[in-house]
């Protein structure tokens, strides 16, 4: 890369940095007024404790210090490593009010109200000044003669020379923000950062759960795998079987009598031994389709949207292979969602989006159709009730540290985007 190129990037990254500080302060410009609000509420409500009718007015108050606490999580989670919230406020006053967790976020509604409010003002202030200095030439003529200063008024400009004065002090702003903009987004954040995180050994204990959740939902679906493979092999191959050996005994005691009769028994004893073949390789490749193994996951998606009703796309970028496991996983994400679209949606076209981006594989299955699809236990949309086939997705995805989102509004279209741990 060239000199200029690298300058260019490197003024880009900073704009970059830049803006996203900004955006940063003026989020919590946002929380700290409303933590201003929880101080006074809570102020306040000292004051009548000490007549006693605080004591009423004091779980509002320790709810409302939550509430503006859970945002502040929810606002740095969205900007660096999520922070987790603790359990819900223990029952009774005493308890609430000596609860750790309780004191912290206390604590950090006295410092961001005060300190976080004051960062966001400047944050939002020092962009303006810089405007206001950097174009100062362009209009200081055109107004009175009182408002023709510089951002900081220091003085009052009656000449030219003046004019271009401060045009030296909005660059000054410009290096200012540029330098020390992300470090007052760093400083703003950090009493949150401090004070609202969970105590040592929480995210463990949560990630124990959440792998236990994980573990007890993998059981479950490989249950229900097992059921549904019983219940294809029970109610289509073994019938398909049956039905062939009655044939193939009716033709033997017809062929002595009347061969032409044996012959149409067993012309039916064929076609049945054909459908039960079709069956049980529907059945195995249910299982773990033997492309998917020989081949590639591409492949195996091509396989799927050539069976797949409603015209679908395959749009696969995935180099090298991933485990098994993995792309057994992605396989039936898209196996089902596509099953899904051709039964319920009402859609004309679907595609399929494969990326592996770093250490994910990155599943997007997008169609045009009616929309209203929900998961197992929620509200119906337009297609009926929620689907069990969307949550066993969410069951063997979660099971491998995965995530699945689902967008899909009244009317469409319809989104499902899968995430899967492959591996670096």
């Amino acid at each position: 890369m060239s000199a200029s190129g690298f300058v260019s990037v490197s003024v880009s990254a900073r704009a970059r940095r830049v803006l996203d500080s900004l955006e940063h302060l003026v989020s919590g410009l946002g929380t700290g007024i409303l933590a201003l609000v929880a101080l006074l509420w809570l102020a306040v409500t000292a004051v009548a404790c000490l007549v006693g009718v605080g004591l009423w007015l004091l779980p509002s108050a320790l709810h409302a210090v939550r509430a503006v606490a859970d945002r502040e999580r929810a606002r740095l989670s969205r900007w660096g490593p999520e922070v987790i919230g603790p359990p819900p406020l223990p029952p009774g006053l005493r308890a609430a009010v000596t609860d750790r967790a309780v004191r912290r976020e206390v604590s950090w509604v006295a410092v961001h109200g005060v300190l976080g409010t004051l960062l966001g003002v400047v944050g939002l202030t020092l962009p303006l000044n810089a405007a206001h200095d950097l174009s100062f030439p362009l209009w200081w003529s055109l107004v009175p003669e009182s408002a023709a200063t510089a951002a900081v008024g220091w003085w009052t400009v009656r000449d030219w020379p003046g004019a271009l004065l401060v045009l030296p002090m909005g660059v000054g702003w410009l290096a200012v923000i540029l330098l020390g903009m992300p470090a007052l987004a760093r400083l703003q954040a950090w009493p949150g950062r401090r004070l609202l995180r969970p105590d040592a050994g929480t995210d463990l204990v949560l990630r124990v759960a959440e792998l236990t959740a994980t573990r007890a939902a993998a059981l479950d679906a490989h249950a229900t795998e097992l059921r549904r493979i019983e219940r294809s092999l029970h109610d289509g191959t073994q019938n398909r079987l049956v039905a062939v050996t009655v044939l193939i005994g009716a033709a033997r005691r017809a062929l002595a009598r009347d061969p032409a009769l044996a012959v149409a028994a067993l012309d039916r004893a064929q076609d049945a031994a054909e459908q039960a073949l079709a069956e049980l390789r529907a059945v195995v490749r249910g299982i773990l389709p033997p492309v998917l193994a020989d081949r590639s996951l591409p492949d195996a998606l091509t396989a799927l949207a050539a069976d797949c009703p409603v015209p679908c796309e395959i749009d696969a970028d995935v180099p090298g292979r991933c485990a098994a496991s993995v792309e057994a996983t992605a396989y039936f994400a898209v196996a089902e969602a596509l099953t899904n679209i051709a039964r319920h949606s009402g859609a004309s076209r679907a595609t399929v989006t494969v990326r592996r981006r770093g250490d994910r594989l990155c599943l997007t299955i997008r169609d045009d159709g009616r929309g209203g699809a929900r998961e197992a236990g929620g509200p119906g949309g337009p297609g009926g009730p929620g689907g069990s086939g969307l949550t066993g997705i969410r069951r063997r995805t979660e099971a491998h540290d995965g995530t699945m989102e689902l967008a899909s509004p009244t009317g469409g279209p319809t989104t499902l985007e899968v995430t899967l741990p492959c591996g670096s």
